[in-house]
C-alpha cells in the first residue's frame, strides 16, 4: 500500500463522512480515525514513512475543551435512540445514575435494535447523541461522572 492508495482512502471517508476505517489484508493493517491523529498503520514489508501520509483535518482550535468524566461512544454505526418506542419513556436522562450492565439507549443497525448497556456506573452528565439521528462508530453518546 503506498501514500496514494491512503490518501484515496482519506477523500473517500471526508466525502462520505466517516470518522473511523479500518482495512486488514495480507501485509498490512491501516486503522484511521477523523481528527488530529491516525491511530494505527502497520506494515510488515517496506513500511510507509510517516511523512507520506496525509493527516485528516486538524480538530477546531476553538472549540471548548472536553469536560471531564468518561464518555460512552457509540459501538458501531447505526441509528440512535434513547427508547425502545416512541411511545416509550427514555431509558435514561441527565443527572440519573447508572450501573454497570445497565441499558442506556439502542442503536439500530441493518434493521436490528441494539441495546447499548453502561460498562460503567456514575451519573449522567451530558446526553451528547440527538434521538433519531445516525451515529457512527466512536461518537460520543453520553458523557459521565
Amino acid at each position: 500500500m503506498d501514500h496514494k492508495e491512503i490518501r484515496k482512502i482519506v477523500e473517500l471517508m471526508n466525502e462520505h463522512e466517516l470518522t473511523y476505517f479500518h482495512l486488514e489484508e495480507e501485509g498490512v493493517n491501516l486503522k484511521l480515525k477523523k481528527g488530529a491523529e491516525i491511530v494505527h498503520m502497520s506494515q510488515p514489508s517496506a513500511p510507509i514513512a510517516a511523512a507520506g501520509t496525509p493527516a485528516p483535518a486538524a480538530a477546531d482550535s476553538t472549540a471548548p475543551a472536553a469536560p471531564a468524566g468518561n464518555e460512552i461512544t457509540a459501538p458501531m454505526v447505526g441509528t440512535f435512540y434513547t427508547a425502545s418506542s416512541p411511545e416509550a419513556a427514555p431509558f435514561i436522562a441527565v443527572g440519573d445514575t447508572i450501573s454497570e450492565g445497565q441499558t442506556l439507549c439502542i442503536i439500530e443497525a441493518m434493521k436490528v435494535m441494539n441495546e447499548i448497556k453502561a460498562e460503567t456506573s456514575g451519573t449522567i452528565s451530558a446526553l451528547v447523541a440527538q434521538d433519531g439521528e445516525p451515529v457512527q462508530f466512536g461518537d460520543v453518546l453520553f458523557r459521565v461522572q
